[in-house]
């Protein structure tokens, strides 16, 4: 602790070990010690005692859409990472679309990686994407350290990012197999989809009809058999189904290398609640009913379901139409996720440990990032410092995202984040922000 420049003290810190009294130590910009409450201030360092509030590590969300370059009126770098850091984020991995161009080739990725170098204000990684023509574009993305490749079972929603049929899918798993690397998987079957009434219309639930479970449990046990037949390690994207629960479970138990998140909304909205016409709360797969959600949840505390991402997907206002036949679907929630799942795991007789398991531990694991998801030594100093038990009314026009949408709008939650850190330096302090200072990221095993 001698070299330390920083101390940050608080306590309540949720470590690896649970939540303690703790004095952090922090040079340049790694954790260089986790020490008691009590321990002495080197000479020259300077301390920072946060008093009573929570110091977790910052977030890490490995499933956000910031629609940057080419639909950059949706979201952005800028606000996307913005929003990301007022809500205790420090680390997003990019979705391949709905950028243009898609992160589907190197040159692709390249350009991403550009737009973003100069807006970050959170550190950013990438996923690459695999389509029915791009095959022999997977091992060089791989190679330039995109985090994993993502792919759709059904149809996008946009024409640049075409699904993959089952013998497609299995041409890119075996692909990125032969380099063990990731496939992400939106995972409801088309066939399903199709012959499921369509009647479109402000009614939530006709749309929740048109997105049946069986579409999501037909496709994961697809995805379950092509895994198995690969031995491919395959991630279950925002699953919302829980009757798809027992056979993820069963496959795990039987060796197949799959892992699987949900997202807030799933866990925290209800289709009982969404009003008709309020396509703010549109999404695919759908938010369904509160006893599916039980089923989440009970799947989040025992281990089937490994963790929880923002699926983070804007559109500007003029898409959010009244019609959820023809309405954009996505979930603005980025700088809503951690007091919304506090407030809605607390009522669940869950603690903020938790929460960070689900929302930073996981998650890092998930993409190698062994850097990040923890506070012990060696790891990037990345915190979130949070007043757990102050409670806010989601007022939408307070948001950093560039379209101000939420499904949250008017919902008292639970979590304050008073400031959050980057890498050791505090980047947003009670709604005030630094300069972009956030990293690219690229996968190092």
């Amino acid at each position: 602790m001698s070299e330390a420049e920083l101390v940050l003290r608080s306590t309540r810190v949720i470590t690896p070990e649970g939540m303690r009294a703790a004095s952090i130590a922090v040079t340049g910009e790694t954790i260089t010690a986790v020490l008691p409450y009590d321990a002495p201030v080197p000479d020259g360092a300077r301390l920072e005692d946060v008093g009573d509030h929570v110091v977790l590590p910052g977030l890490v969300d490995t499933h956000v859409h910031v629609n940057d370059p080419g639909r950059t009126e949706w979201e952005g770098f800028w606000t996307a990472t913005r929003a990301a850091a007022a809500g205790g984020i420090t680390t997003l991995v990019d979705m391949p679309l709905n950028s243009l161009p898609p992160t589907t080739t190197l040159g692709h990725l390249r350009t991403k990686q550009r737009v973003a170098a100069d807006k970050a204000h959170i550190d950013v990684g990438f996923w690459g994407g695999a389509l029915p023509d791009n095959v022999k574009d997977l091992r060089p993305l791989h190679e330039a350290g995109v985090f994993g490749f993502k792919a759709f079972l059904s149809p996008s929603g946009v024409d640049e990012f075409p699904h993959l049929d089952q013998e497609q899918l299995a041409r890119s798993m075996a692909e990125i197999a032969a380099f063990d690397g990731l496939l992400i998987v939106h995972a409801e079957d088309p066939h399903h989809l199709a012959s499921a009434p369509q009647q479109g219309g402000p009614e939530y639930a006709h749309f929740l009809a048109s997105r049946p479970r069986d579409a999501e449990d037909t496709a994961i046990a697809s995805l379950i058999a092509q895994a198995k037949r690969f031995d491919a390690r395959v991630h279950v994207l925002h699953l919302s189904s829980g009757d798809a629960l027992p056979m993820i479970a069963e496959a795990r138990a039987a060796g197949v290398r799959l892992t699987v998140e949900t997202c807030p909304h799933y866990l925290t909205l209800t289709a009982e609640e969404v009003p008709d016409g309020a396509s703010e709360f549109k999404c695919c797969p759908p938010i369904r009913e509160a006893a599916n959600q039980d089923l989440l949840w009970q799947a989040l505390a025992d281990g089937t379901v490994d963790c929880v991402v923002t699926d983070h997907s804007p559109s500007t206002t003029d898409l959010k139409t009244r019609d959820f036949a023809t309405a954009w679907g996505g979930i603005s929630g980025l700088q809503l996720s951690l007091p919304a799942m506090w407030t809605a795991a607390r009522e669940r007789g869950h603690g903020l440990e938790d929460v960070v398991r689900w929302m930073s531990a996981r998650t890092a694991g998930l993409v190698g990032l062994d850097r990040k998801g923890a506070i012990e030594t060696g790891r990037d100093a990345d915190f979130a410092v949070l007043d757990p038990d102050e409670t806010f009314v989601v007022d939408p026009a307070a948001l950093q995202h560039r379209n101000r949408v939420t499904a949250y709008a008017g919902r008292r939650l639970y979590g304050v984040v008073k400031s959050t850190w980057l890498r050791g330096r505090r980047i947003v302090a009670d709604g005030d922000f630094t300069e972009p200072e956030g990293q690219l990221l690229t996968r190092t095993t």
